[in-house]
């Protein structure tokens, strides 16, 4: 499942949904738009996992939970903890992570 957050309200998906996995970018960052159609191809093919998307510049609380330093970050969360975060523009770094929690 893929969501792209409307809200600032990361910290209520990764409570209920037990398996997350974010990237957090922003509508300027080029890697980003790079990466956001192999994100979506993840997603399609991990339905137990819930992907999201948020935009790092306008929810700010989203962002701490993670340590969002730099674009794109992914980070991955199982039962409402943080497993990991990464920046890459590299899709294998990407499904490296994602198969971390599969």
């Amino acid at each position: 499942m893929l969501i792209e957050l409307t809200e600032d309200t990361l910290q209520d998906l990764i409570a209920k949904d037990e398996k997350v996995v974010v990237q957090f970018s922003a509508s300027w960052c080029g890697n980003c738009r790079i990466m956001k159609p192999k994100f979506k191809k993840l997603a399609s093919e991990n339905e137990s996992i819930t992907f999201a998307l948020v935009d790092a510049e306008n929810f700010p609380e989203s962002r701490k939970l993670a340590n969002v330093s730099n674009l794109p970050t992914f980070a991955t969360f199982v039962n409402g903890k943080l497993v990991n975060e990464t920046q890459t523009n590299k899709q294998e770094v990407l499904i490296d992570l994602v198969n971390e929690i599969v």
